[in-house]
């Protein structure tokens, strides 16, 4: 992965609108959905608990990141642009290598801006014994979770449209991973529901009320990044192998 890849994959990937409707969407989900909770929670024992209340809306939020990711491969095999790109490299998986390093720095500066706007919303909105401190080690934690996650979650969407090359299979793989199977898996329940929950991405990376079994942080992101380089790497392998 060379400079040159990486400014010709930044340049595909703002040259096409649905980047900017993805983070237009992203931005107003995520930081609206977290002013509304906070506005909805007057106080709280603890400023990381007053911060976990206002990133509640990354749960959907994330959902546009599957979307980016996704796009950010798919699209360009749908319009042909990838066969000339991929012919002028002289390995594919440098080419992925790039568009991926660029679509998960853009969706990593996304989240980390709403975040902040997030925890802002928390210190004006929630009455927090001490106030809530964006220097806090515990609101530090939670917001670079949500990076950490965002990025995660925006590199498997990547894997599955090389994957697949179909935005629609792409998104629909991805949104069932992170967002449908969860939530059904804890409605579900039962032992082969709590089982299977423990394999799947994380609506928000672990310690998420919609889980069939809460995990920690750690366990969460363990599992997520599973998921999105076993994506990806399967990806790589199988466009290296492909015809065009």
């Amino acid at each position: 992965m060379t400079a040159g890849l990486v400014a010709a994959a930044w340049t595909r990937l703002s040259s096409v609108r649905s980047t900017w409707w993805c983070t237009a969407v992203h931005l107003v989900v995520a930081a609206g959905f977290g002013w509304l909770a906070a506005a909805g929670t007057p106080t709280s024992s603890r400023a990381d608990v007053a911060v976990e209340v206002a990133l509640t809306g990354f749960g959907f939020a994330q959902l546009v990141l599957v979307v980016l990711g996704v796009l950010a491969v798919s699209a360009e095999f749908g319009t042909g642009s990838a066969v000339s790109a991929l012919v002028a490299v002289p390995r594919r998986t440098a080419w992925l290598a790039a568009t991926t390093a660029v679509v998960s720095a853009w969706a990593a500066l996304l989240t980390a801006v709403a975040a902040v706007g997030c925890a802002v919303a928390a210190r004006v909105l929630v009455a927090v014994p001490g106030g809530v401190s964006l220097t806090d080690p515990a609101v530090l934690r939670a917001l670079g979770l949500q990076v950490a996650g965002a990025v995660l979650v925006t590199v498997l969407g990547v894997g599955l449209g090389t994957l697949l090359r179909a935005t629609a299979g792409g998104v629909g793989l991805g949104m069932a991973l992170v967002f449908v199977l969860p939530p059904a898996l804890a409605l579900a329940g039962g032992r082969w529901a709590t089982v299977a929950s423990q394999g799947l991405p994380a609506l928000r990376v672990g310690e998420d009320p919609f889980l069939a079994v809460s995990t920690t942080w750690a366990v969460g992101l363990a599992v997520t990044a599973g998921w999105a380089l076993a994506a990806w790497a399967l990806g790589a392998v199988l466009l290296e192998r492909r015809d065009l």
